[in-house]
């Protein structure tokens, strides 16, 4: 005989068809209702709360090395005045020691993020790596990054869809987030552009530089963070803006290394036309699924491409004001995946962000590709100093990561090398 006082089964026990996941019920979908079975008595229903994907952590990382214009005017033919005019560009950073490549770069950004949001390591459940510029075909350079943080409870995958990968990947982690999957994701940006650009190529080596943009994603019950997005692709484009050479179509051979496929190669004007298209539309579209207007926007952080493609678009179709609209490409030229993270960090830095501001990340990129997120920023911008202690227990944890990974890498060769000689062993 049961009574009202007794308690109900588990929460993932199957009712009528109906199956919760998980124990605490957050399956992350708005409004869904978990179903619990009382033993011996009629079903009771009870409210899930709903679920948020915050961004809670940011940080960003560029290497020392500045080519300015000035510079270039020594390696091609071109001049300071014409690269501005074109294209806004002042100066790019690049990677100037071969320990600087994408994952180190993303690292240190990611690093940023984790300490900024004062989260450990351990805590990540998901790290993507957005990134036109990879350490290999594979492994993935998420991996390794998965690796140089020590977050031994994440998976870890790279994410290709060229400049608006960022934006791809804010996507993603939400959906994971809703979903109820994880509780906390990693989205880096990270670009060593500066290895596959020829530098005697005038109308690509000026565009672009290398850095890492990271920012953490983390579930919430605070409504707001990432509101919606928007994603797009059209193929027919994709000869637009590509690397040719390195991939099944193309493998490496003395022929592609001579002449130059291994490079990116670019019609710029056709790039252009595109993107001042598909940024406006792409702003409009994940504002109305936003439930939003061009008015409620209090700033947009598009790609970091090229300044008068951000006027075409941006500016002049939206009728955006340039005040609410972030601009650093002066500084650091397209960094790609990178661009957008490292933009919104400067924003962050120059007070342009503060809690309750709507923001749009809009970006485009070969494949042809496109994307666009709508987010009601809910984060404390202010940044907190942290202790001695702190500072020296996150040194160690990274240190901790690194002499980890080193003790298996060899604990595996050791392995190796014992059932290799007993292999031999057994054949003699």
């Amino acid at each position: 005989m049961s009574t009202q006082n007794e308690q109900p089964e588990q929460a993932n026990e199957p009712l009528n068809g109906a199956y919760n996941p998980e124990p605490n019920g957050r399956n992350g979908y708005h409004g869904h209702q978990e179903l619990r079975q009382v033993k011996d008595g009629p079903a009771f229903i009870a409210p899930t709360p709903p679920r948020y994907a915050q961004i809670v952590g940011w940080g960003y990382h560029v290497p020392s090395k500045v080519i300015t214009n000035r510079d270039l005017e020594q390696i091609v033919d071109t001049q300071d005045e014409w690269i501005r005019s074109r294209t806004g560009i002042e100066e790019r950073h690049v990677a100037g020691s071969p320990q600087e490549t994408s994952a180190t770069l993303g690292i240190q950004a990611a690093r940023k993020a984790l300490d900024l949001a004062d989260i450990h390591p351990n805590k990540i459940d998901l790290i993507i790596c957005a990134t036109s510029s990879p350490e290999h075909i594979f492994p993935a350079t998420a991996s390794l990054i998965q690796d140089g943080l020590g977050a031994k409870n994440a998976g870890a995958f790279d994410l290709s869809a060229a400049c608006s990968g960022f934006v791809y990947g804010l996507s993603m982690a939400r959906g994971h987030i809703l979903a109820g999957d994880a509780e906390y994701v990693l989205v880096i940006g990270a670009e060593t552009l500066s290895r596959i650009v020829d530098w005697t190529d005038r109308g690509t080596c000026v565009l672009f530089g290398d850095g890492a943009g990271a920012v953490l994603v983390a579930a919430s019950d605070v409504p707001g963070g990432i509101m919606a997005s928007v994603l797009g692709s059209d193929g027919s484009g994709a000869d637009l803006l590509t690397v040719p050479a390195g991939g099944s179509a193309m493998p490496a051979t003395l022929e592609t290394v001579s002449n130059g496929s291994h490079y990116i190669k670019m019609d710029g004007r056709a790039v252009f036309r595109f993107a001042t298209r598909v940024m406006a539309e792409a702003t409009t579209k994940v504002l109305a699924k936003a439930g939003l207007t061009v008015q409620d926007v209090d700033l947009v952080i598009p790609h970091q491409a090229n300044e008068r493609i951000i006027q075409n678009s941006v500016l002049k179709q939206l009728q955006i004001p340039s005040e609410k609209v972030f601009v650093n490409l002066q500084k650091y030229g397209n960094t790609s995946t990178a661009s957008i993270p490292i933009a919104l960090c400067e924003a962050i830095e120059a007070g342009k962000v503060k809690p309750g501001d709507k923001l749009v990340f809009v970006g485009f990129g070969a494949g042809l590709t496109w994307g666009a997120c709508a987010i009601e920023w809910r984060t404390p911008v202010e940044k907190q100093e942290a202790t001695w202690w702190r500072n020296t227990q996150r040194q160690a944890t990274y240190q901790a990561a690194a002499a980890r990974s080193m003790w298996k890498r060899a604990i595996r060769r050791v392995y190796s090398q014992v059932l290799s000689t007993r292999e031999d062993e057994a054949t003699s």
